[in-house]
């Protein structure tokens, strides 16, 4: 007896396909049934990745506010952010250290599967970093752990558009195999940064306390986005798949800790700016 047909698949634009390959290649999260990935631009869609993995790890920190040690709370919250990455990103920025290290030898380096000296000190500064500002911001780490993980998948954007890529054969390659240009590339970013902005001004507006942190986390974040890439460029001569996780993992923490610094002044602002 003959099976029945299968139904068609229900087509979905690129666009949605490209966004569901995003979401696969940048987290661990369970795939979609629906639609097919394509892993084709899936970069440009990276930032919206961000925002759900910094909306779960702001989650986490709510949760453990007031049950656990603070010390306790940045670990698991650190911890969490490796975890639902798949730790993708950090491994690319320690390798990006050992081959910074490793001067005319930097590909050969970067490729080693071994982490050298360099590798493991970029680590270790990046969690102190990241542990430093987390405790700093304190109650309003939640907002700043959302905005920094969008502009931290911002940069890599950057990086992609100004310089070449190191390894033409490379796994990364299909990022500028299928590259659109900047502004069509950036264009679901700046969406998603004017939402949050939207977000963050009628929250100072209405006096909400998560309206400042988010505000102060969004306004630091283009600083890191652009110098990263541009000092990274520069040092390797271009960039690879390696030198992109870079972007993202000190795009995050120096955008963290700007936050944090800039929030006691942008709180006296909107204080000293609200009516009566």
């Amino acid at each position: 007896m003959s099976q029945p047909a299968r139904p068609a698949p229900i087509p979905a634009p690129l666009w949605l396909r490209d966004l569901a390959g995003a979401w696969i290649f940048y987290s661990v999260l369970p795939a979609w049934p629906w639609p097919q990935p394509r892993f084709r631009r899936i970069a440009r869609f990276a930032p919206w990745v961000g925002a759900v993995l910094g909306g779960l790890q702001a989650l986490l920190w709510w949760g453990l506010e007031g049950r656990v040690p603070p010390l306790t709370q940045v670990a698991l919250t650190l911890a969490a952010a490796m975890l639902l990455s798949g730790g993708l990103h950090i491994d690319g920025a320690m390798d990006t250290a050992d081959g910074l290290a490793a001067g005319d030898r930097l590909l050969e380096a970067m490729e080693d599967s071994r982490v050298g000296a360099s590798g493991a000190q970029a680590l270790a500064l990046l969690l102190l970093l990241r542990a430093a500002a987390l405790t700093w911001l304190g109650p309003a780490a939640p907002a700043g752990l959302l905005a920094a993980a969008v502009w931290g998948r911002v940069a890599p954007l950057l990086a992609m558009a100004r310089f070449p890529y190191l390894r033409p054969g490379g796994t990364a390659g299909f990022h500028r195999a299928h590259w659109a240009g900047l502004a069509a590339e950036l264009r679901p970013s700046l969406g998603l940064l004017g939402l949050l902005l939207a977000l963050a001004v009628s929250g100072a507006a209405l006096g909400l306390p998560a309206a400042a942190p988010l505000l102060a986390a969004l306004l630091a974040g283009p600083l890191p986005a652009l110098l990263v890439p541009w000092w990274l460029g520069r040092r390797l001569g271009g960039h690879s798949g390696d030198s992109y996780g870079a972007c993202v993992e000190w795009g995050e923490a120096l955008t963290l800790l700007l936050a944090a610094a800039a929030l006691p002044w942008l709180r006296g602002l909107l204080e000293r700016g609200a009516p009566g």
